[in-house]
């Protein structure tokens, strides 16, 4: 694969899983820019122009879905492609969302790497999305019913956790914390997602 072609753009919070989709694709001969979350993907794409974005979905600031939205309803950006990497959006309903948008391809996590490449390479070879963007009240409302959705996931896997934590032999109850930490980090993400989209929501009305 040439790199003349322009650099893969990958949006990913979690350092060392960024790092290793940038191994995956620079072994490949792809130039690659890495972001932390869409705020930043988006400061970095005026700049770097990349031929596709490769990006998780529950981020900090700017999350997968809210950022897909952006660059298709930028005529600037709306031809870039995007496929998105999840382990917490895995359902039907979430990639059918995914779909809805604009992405060109949804894999769950961990993806097996051989995959990503030839989603890659068909995205990239697709030059315009096959569908205009969803207006603003579609996208907001589609939104807006993943995050419930994904909340109450998130809040019922908290409270079985802790059942289970408290049952567990002592040696097992470590991992169970740090299951538990991850849980509420990623719900309470959601939840601040959640509101502050409820309030745009609300001014669409």
């Amino acid at each position: 694969m040439s790199s003349s072609i322009g650099p893969i753009l990958i949006v990913e919070d979690i350092d060392s899983v960024r790092e290793l989709v940038e191994l995956q694709l620079k072994a490949r001969g792809y130039d690659v820019v890495g972001a932390r979350d869409g705020q930043e993907a988006l400061e970095l794409i005026d700049q770097h122009r990349p031929v596709a974005v490769i990006s998780d979905i529950l981020m900090p600031r700017v999350d997968g879905f809210a950022l897909a939205h952006r660059l298709r309803t930028n005529p600037h950006t709306a031809g870039i492609p995007i496929i998105f990497l999840s382990a917490t959006y895995v359902s039907v309903e979430d990639e059918r969302f995914a779909l809805n948008l604009g992405a060109m391809r949804f894999l769950a996590k961990p993806v097996d790497a051989e995959d990503l490449l030839q989603a890659l390479r068909n995205a990239i070879a697709v030059s315009e999305p096959s569908q205009p963007p969803l207006t603003e009240r579609e996208f907001y409302a589609g939104y807006r019913q993943r995050l419930k959705t994904k909340l109450q996931q998130k809040a019922q896997q908290l409270a079985r956790t802790q059942q289970q934590l408290v049952t567990v032999p002592e040696s097992q109850r470590e991992t169970y914390r740090n299951i538990l930490k991850e849980a509420q980090e990623q719900h309470d993400e959601i939840q601040r997602e959640l509101e502050a989209l409820s309030q745009v929501f609300l001014n669409l009305k």
